[in-house]
C-alpha cells in the first residue's frame, strides 16, 4: 500500500485545522478588543455627560434663592449626590487606563471644589467661581484628550460651533 497519498491528506487536514484555529483565535481577539473599546466608549460618554449635567445643575442650584444657607448647602450636596457622578467615577476606576482615571478624578475633584465653594457662599460668576470653572474646563479638556487617545480616534482639531466657555460666551482663542 502506498502511504504517501494518505500522509499528504492527513498533513493537509492538520494544516487546515491549525490554520482555522489560528484564524478563529485572531478573530476572537479582534472582537474582544472591539468590545473593550465599545465598553470604554460607553463609560467615557456616561462620565462626560454626567460631568456636564452636574456642572449645569450645580450652577442652577447655586443661583436659586434659599431661606437659609443651610438649605442652600443641603440642595447643593443633594445635587452632587443625585448626579450619580460617584457611580460613573467608580466605573472609570474599574475599566479605564490609569491616565484616564487620574484625569477623570481631577475633574471630579474640580466639581467637588465648585460645589464646596458654592456651599461656602461663593457667588456664581464671581472671580473665584470663574477660576474654579476654568480649572474644571482645563481638567475636562485633558480628560477628553486622553479618552480620545485611548479610543484611538485622535485629537479633536475642529469644532462644529464657536468655542464657548462654561458661561456660554465666546472664549478668547
Amino acid at each position: 500500500m502506498d502511504w504517501l497519498p494518505l500522509l499528504s491528506t492527513l498533513a493537509g487536514a492538520a494544516i487546515g485545522i491549525v490554520a482555522t484555529l489560528i484564524a478563529d483565535r485572531n478573530r476572537w481577539k479582534h472582537e474582544d478588543v472591539k468590545e473593550a473599546r465599545r465598553l470604554r466608549l460607553d463609560i467615557y460618554t456616561q462620565y462626560t455627560t454626567t460631568v456636564k449635567a452636574l456642572g449645569e445643575t450645580l450652577r442652577a442650584v447655586a443661583e436659586r434663592e434659599y431661606p437659609s444657607d443651610d438649605e442652600r448647602a443641603l440642595a447643593l450636596r443633594e445635587a452632587f449626590r443625585d448626579s450619580d457622578i460617584a457611580i460613573a467615577s467608580e466605573r472609570m476606576w474599574l475599566i479605564a487606563p490609569q491616565p484616564v482615571v487620574r484625569a477623570s478624578n481631577s475633574v471630579f475633584h474640580c466639581l467637588r471644589r465648585i460645589c464646596d465653594g458654592y456651599i461656602d457662599g461663593t457667588a456664581v460668576k464671581s472671580p473665584e467661581d470663574r477660576a474654579r470653572w476654568e480649572e474644571r474646563g482645563k481638567a475636562a479638556a485633558k480628560m477628553r484628550m486622553l479618552m480620545r487617545d485611548d479610543l484611538g480616534v485622535g485629537p479633536l482639531i475642529e469644532r462644529h460651533s464657536p468655542l464657548l466657555d462654561d458661561y456660554n460666551t465666546p472664549a478668547a482663542e
